[in-house]
Protein backbone atom coordinates (compact mmCIF):
# COMPACT_ATOMS: atom_id res chain seq x y z
CA UNK A 1 0.00 0.00 0.00
CA UNK A 2 1.46 3.55 -0.56
CA UNK A 3 0.22 6.48 1.79
CA UNK A 4 0.81 9.74 2.09
CA UNK A 5 -1.60 10.33 5.86
CA UNK A 6 1.56 10.12 7.72
CA UNK A 7 4.47 12.87 7.46
CA UNK A 8 6.20 10.77 4.73
CA UNK A 9 4.92 9.41 1.67
CA UNK A 10 5.63 5.90 2.10
CA UNK A 11 5.10 2.26 0.98
CA UNK A 12 4.15 -0.55 3.61
CA UNK A 13 4.26 -4.36 2.69
CA UNK A 14 3.21 -6.34 5.96
CA UNK A 15 4.91 -9.01 7.07
CA UNK A 16 4.01 -12.33 7.13
CA UNK A 17 6.71 -14.41 9.26
CA UNK A 18 6.43 -12.68 12.66
CA UNK A 19 9.69 -13.76 14.44
CA UNK A 20 11.20 -10.71 11.58
CA UNK A 21 11.67 -7.61 12.77
CA UNK A 22 10.36 -4.73 10.87
CA UNK A 23 12.88 -3.09 8.04
CA UNK A 24 12.83 0.75 7.81
CA UNK A 25 14.05 0.97 4.10
CA UNK A 26 16.03 4.25 3.56
CA UNK A 27 16.39 4.89 -0.35
CA UNK A 28 20.03 6.42 -1.58
CA UNK A 29 19.60 9.88 -3.83
CA UNK A 30 17.08 9.61 -6.47
CA UNK A 31 15.14 6.58 -5.00
CA UNK A 32 11.90 6.95 -3.74
CA UNK A 33 9.64 4.47 -1.49
CA UNK A 34 10.05 1.39 -3.83
CA UNK A 35 13.57 1.93 -4.55
CA UNK A 36 14.89 -0.70 -1.80
CA UNK A 37 12.09 -3.00 -1.44
CA UNK A 38 13.24 -5.63 -3.46
CA UNK A 39 16.06 -5.38 -1.33
CA UNK A 40 14.23 -5.64 1.88
CA UNK A 41 12.52 -9.24 0.29
CA UNK A 42 15.82 -10.67 -0.77
CA UNK A 43 17.53 -9.94 2.35
CA UNK A 44 14.81 -10.03 5.26
CA UNK A 45 11.97 -12.69 3.55
CA UNK A 46 8.66 -12.28 5.56
CA UNK A 47 9.63 -9.30 6.79
CA UNK A 48 6.88 -6.01 7.29
CA UNK A 49 8.68 -3.25 5.54
CA UNK A 50 7.94 0.05 6.16
CA UNK A 51 9.68 2.18 3.01
CA UNK A 52 9.15 6.20 3.27
CA UNK A 53 10.67 8.83 0.47
CA UNK A 54 13.05 11.46 1.36
CA UNK A 55 11.09 14.55 1.97
CA UNK A 56 14.08 16.88 0.73
CA UNK A 57 14.43 17.06 -3.59
CA UNK A 58 18.21 17.96 -4.87
CA UNK A 59 17.59 19.00 -9.00
CA UNK A 60 13.95 17.06 -8.43
CA UNK A 61 15.75 13.56 -6.86
CA UNK A 62 14.58 12.84 -3.24
CA UNK A 63 17.22 12.66 -0.50
CA UNK A 64 16.11 12.54 3.24
CA UNK A 65 18.50 15.73 3.86
CA UNK A 66 19.90 19.10 1.99
CA UNK A 67 23.37 18.84 1.33
CA UNK A 68 25.58 21.73 0.17
CA UNK A 69 27.98 19.82 -1.93
CA UNK A 70 29.08 16.28 -2.60
CA UNK A 71 29.70 14.93 1.21
CA UNK A 72 29.53 18.53 2.49
CA UNK A 73 25.83 18.25 4.32
CA UNK A 74 23.61 21.19 5.51
CA UNK A 75 23.76 19.96 9.56
CA UNK A 76 20.71 22.04 10.36
CA UNK A 77 18.96 20.26 7.94
CA UNK A 78 19.90 17.38 9.24
CA UNK A 79 18.97 17.49 12.67
CA UNK A 80 15.79 18.69 11.84
CA UNK A 81 14.90 15.50 8.90
CA UNK A 82 16.17 13.03 11.89
CA UNK A 83 13.49 14.61 13.91
CA UNK A 84 11.22 14.08 11.29
CA UNK A 85 12.14 10.93 10.24
CA UNK A 86 11.82 9.42 13.72
CA UNK A 87 8.43 10.83 14.58
CA UNK A 88 6.98 9.40 11.18
CA UNK A 89 8.57 6.15 12.53
CA UNK A 90 7.18 6.30 15.65
CA UNK A 91 3.79 7.62 14.11
CA UNK A 92 3.97 4.68 11.81
CA UNK A 93 4.61 2.24 14.41
CA UNK A 94 1.96 3.06 15.96
CA UNK A 95 -0.85 3.05 12.93
CA UNK A 96 0.50 -0.47 11.47
CA UNK A 97 1.49 -2.11 15.21
CA UNK A 98 4.95 -2.54 14.32
CA UNK A 99 7.91 -3.17 16.89
CA UNK A 100 10.41 -0.96 16.67
CA UNK A 101 12.05 -1.59 12.86
CA UNK A 102 15.76 -2.52 12.47
CA UNK A 103 17.09 0.62 9.61
CA UNK A 104 18.45 -0.83 6.32
CA UNK A 105 20.04 2.53 4.58
CA UNK A 106 21.69 3.15 1.84
CA UNK A 107 24.10 5.85 0.85
CA UNK A 108 22.12 9.12 1.85
CA UNK A 109 20.05 6.43 3.32
CA UNK A 110 22.69 5.34 5.39
CA UNK A 111 23.45 8.85 6.14
CA UNK A 112 20.41 9.70 8.04
CA UNK A 113 20.28 6.65 9.55
CA UNK A 114 23.12 7.15 11.09
CA UNK A 115 22.28 10.25 12.46
CA UNK A 116 19.07 9.19 13.72
CA UNK A 117 21.56 6.70 15.79
CA UNK A 118 23.24 9.90 17.11
CA UNK A 119 20.32 12.12 17.46
CA UNK A 120 16.61 10.15 18.34
CA UNK A 121 18.43 6.15 18.97
CA UNK A 122 14.99 5.05 20.64
CA UNK A 123 13.21 5.38 17.53
CA UNK A 124 15.57 1.90 15.85
CA UNK A 125 16.14 -1.27 16.96
CA UNK A 126 19.29 -1.04 15.12
CA UNK A 127 20.25 -0.32 11.65
CA UNK A 128 22.63 -1.91 8.37
CA UNK A 129 24.54 1.30 6.78
CA UNK A 130 25.16 0.23 3.59
CA UNK A 131 28.46 3.01 2.17
CA UNK A 132 27.43 5.30 5.28
CA UNK A 133 29.97 8.30 6.06
CA UNK A 134 29.78 10.61 9.11
CA UNK A 135 26.63 12.81 9.24
CA UNK A 136 27.16 15.36 11.66
CA UNK A 137 30.68 16.63 12.32
CA UNK A 138 30.15 17.05 15.93
CA UNK A 139 26.90 15.41 17.30
CA UNK A 140 25.72 14.64 20.92
CA UNK A 141 27.29 11.23 22.71
CA UNK A 142 24.87 8.71 22.17
CA UNK A 143 23.68 6.08 24.56
CA UNK A 144 23.03 3.08 22.21
CA UNK A 145 23.72 0.41 25.01
CA UNK A 146 24.78 -2.48 22.51
CA UNK A 147 22.40 -1.21 20.07
CA UNK A 148 23.99 -3.78 17.02
CA UNK A 149 24.44 -2.30 14.03
CA UNK A 150 26.05 -3.38 10.46
CA UNK A 151 28.30 -0.97 8.64
CA UNK A 152 29.36 -2.09 5.72
CA UNK A 153 31.99 0.01 3.36
CA UNK A 154 33.48 -0.52 -0.39
CA UNK A 155 37.63 0.12 -0.31
CA UNK A 156 37.25 1.82 -3.68
CA UNK A 157 34.26 4.19 -2.88
CA UNK A 158 34.66 7.30 -4.28
CA UNK A 159 32.23 9.26 -2.40
CA UNK A 160 32.94 7.88 1.38
CA UNK A 161 36.81 7.79 1.86
CA UNK A 162 38.37 5.37 4.34
CA UNK A 163 38.87 7.35 6.85
CA UNK A 164 35.25 9.02 7.46
CA UNK A 165 34.17 5.43 7.17
CA UNK A 166 36.64 4.59 10.03
CA UNK A 167 35.72 7.38 11.89
CA UNK A 168 31.87 6.77 11.92
CA UNK A 169 32.84 3.03 13.08
CA UNK A 170 34.80 4.52 15.84
CA UNK A 171 31.82 6.72 16.96
CA UNK A 172 29.18 3.87 16.67
CA UNK A 173 31.92 1.42 19.18
CA UNK A 174 32.44 4.78 21.34
CA UNK A 175 28.40 5.77 21.74
CA UNK A 176 28.25 1.83 22.82
CA UNK A 177 27.24 0.20 20.12
CA UNK A 178 27.39 -3.54 19.10
CA UNK A 179 29.43 -3.01 15.50
CA UNK A 180 30.45 -5.22 12.64
CA UNK A 181 32.09 -3.36 10.15
CA UNK A 182 33.53 -4.88 7.09
CA UNK A 183 35.57 -3.32 3.93
CA UNK A 184 34.94 -4.76 1.06
CA UNK A 185 36.46 -4.94 -2.36
CA UNK A 186 34.14 -2.38 -3.81
CA UNK A 187 33.33 0.75 -4.97
CA UNK A 188 29.64 2.92 -3.86
CA UNK A 189 27.49 0.35 -5.46
CA UNK A 190 26.11 -2.95 -3.98
CA UNK A 191 27.75 -6.29 -4.31
CA UNK A 192 26.81 -9.93 -3.38
CA UNK A 193 28.51 -9.65 -0.41
CA UNK A 194 27.01 -7.42 0.90
CA UNK A 195 23.78 -8.61 0.22
CA UNK A 196 25.34 -12.09 1.93
CA UNK A 197 26.78 -10.16 5.16
CA UNK A 198 23.23 -8.09 5.64
CA UNK A 199 21.22 -11.50 4.79
CA UNK A 200 23.30 -13.29 7.23
CA UNK A 201 23.43 -10.18 9.51
CA UNK A 202 19.72 -9.43 9.75
CA UNK A 203 18.99 -13.43 10.35
CA UNK A 204 20.84 -13.38 13.58
CA UNK A 205 18.39 -9.88 14.51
Amino acid sequence: MTTDALSHVHRLVPGTDPNRRPLLLLHGTGGDETDLLPLGRAVAPGAALLSPRGAVLEHGRPRFFRRLAEGIFDEADVRRRVHDLADFVLAARERYRLDAPLALGFSNGANIAAAVLHLRPEALAGAVLLRAMVPLTEPPVARLDGLPVLLLSGSADPIVPAENAARLSARLVGAGATLEHHVLPAGHGLTQADLDLTTAWLARH
